[in-house]
């Protein structure tokens, strides 16, 4: 990215204050990419654990799984799911705040007795799911702001900085040059002044 600039002293005070600009936030945009970092990391590591929590749940069932051959398919069913927005390192993130179940009515004397436990497992395990899943998004939404933000990093630190850093070198030098030669041409006209004022006395 060629940074656009004048020879003069309007376009060395802008070139100034953009690089001061860049500098300034360069810090802040590193510690917030460290952040997003780790929070990545915690949001990824979340939300394995909770899968393998889940895993865990469903061999621990495991002696169940004939049972739920008479466990009736419609009784607990998922009616909703709330999300919470969450602010991590300056991004919105989806937390979760609850889920809705709609349990059916049923005869506890005529149905098996382990049914409650039932109903209360199946919420235990579809809980571990979801929460699983919303870790994985909040992981994805985090690495995403995580790779822009280590794009602007690497923008500032090897482009923009360097650039504003050389167009103010170069109109420095210019306007130094500049001044140089209006010195020397001054001195080259006051001494041909001088000259002709001693040749007409």
């Amino acid at each position: 990215m060629a940074i656009k600039f004048q020879y003069n002293k309007t376009s060395l005070n802008e070139m100034g204050k953009q690089l001061k600009i860049r500098q300034n936030a360069l810090p802040t945009l590193k510690n917030k990419e460290s952040a997003l970092r780790s929070e990545v990391r915690q949001a990824k590591d979340k939300s394995e654990k909770l899968i393998d929590e889940l895993n865990a749940s469903l061999k621990k069932y495991d002696y169940l799984a004939s049972l739920w051959n008479e466990f009736e398919p419609g009784l607990i069913a998922i009616t909703d799911v709330d999300l919470v927005t969450v602010k991590v390192a300056g991004v919105k993130t989806p937390g979760l705040k609850e889920i809705h179940y709609e349990i059916r009515d049923f005869n506890a004397f005529a149905k098996p007795a382990w049914y409650a436990d039932g109903v209360a497992i199946l919420k235990e395990l579809s809980r571990l799911g979801i929460e699983s899943e919303v870790y994985k998004e909040k992981s994805r939404i985090l690495d995403f702001q995580r790779k822009k933000t280590t794009q602007k990093v690497n923008l500032y630190e090897k482009v923009q900085i360097p650039g504003y850093q050389e167009a103010i070198r170069k109109i420095k030098r210019f306007m130094e040059d500049e001044e140089n030669l209006t010195k020397a041409a001054s001195k080259i006209v006051k001494s041909r002044h001088e000259a002709e004022e001693e040749e007409q006395l």
